[in-house]
């Protein structure tokens, strides 16, 4: 068995071995299948029947376990992650790891599938750098434009030269939106 941080690095070449050898499709095809379908089961056991509270107890776990700088916010029609120093992304940066070209992306590679099935839309940006957040809204509970800022707690509060560290991926209503 391999440890977390192995784990991380492993997962980083994966990602860029299928790529340069398959293409970006075995890419997403891997985040579907081998992650959101098998290794992520567990997520989808909580989340599909539970929806809000299942998100909940998933990550109130995981990045507990993770040691993740984070934090949660819950209205009536939202589930919301703000995280500011993710593991997982901080690891390849303290080590100069940089195999795939969008880390970051894998996230939404394999929990879009989670919240499709579970009948959920995502928003979403992430920086590159270790920071993003996450509101989950019922399907039906589509947005025009990103959720607001959502006070101190939100990601998007930190100052520009840490949220805008590189080129922003931005998902409104589980579909990216760039600028």
């Amino acid at each position: 068995m391999i440890g977390v941080q192995d784990f991380i690095g492993y997962y980083d070449w994966t990602f860029e071995y299928l790529r340069r050898n398959h293409g970006e499709e075995a890419v997403r095809d891997y985040w579907l299948h081998a992650i959101s379908l098998d290794s992520q089961r567990h997520a989808r056991a909580l989340i599909e029947p539970a929806g809000f509270d299942g998100m909940a107890e998933y990550w109130g776990h995981t990045l507990a376990m993770e040691e993740a700088g984070y934090t949660f916010d819950r209205g009536e029609d939202y589930f919301r992650i703000d995280m500011f120093a993710c593991p997982s992304k901080g690891h390849l940066i303290e080590r100069g790891l940089a195999a795939y070209h969008d880390y970051c992306e894998h996230c939404m590679g394999w929990i879009k599938p989670v919240m499709d099935d579970a009948g959920f839309v995502i928003n979403h940006e992430h920086n590159h750098a270790g920071q993003c957040y996450w509101e989950m809204r019922r399907a039906g509970d589509l947005l025009a434009e990103p959720p607001p800022n959502r006070g101190p707690h939100d990601v998007r509060s930190l100052p520009s030269e840490i949220w805008r560290h590189e080129q922003l991926h931005r998902y409104l209503n589980s579909e990216r939106i760039d600028e």
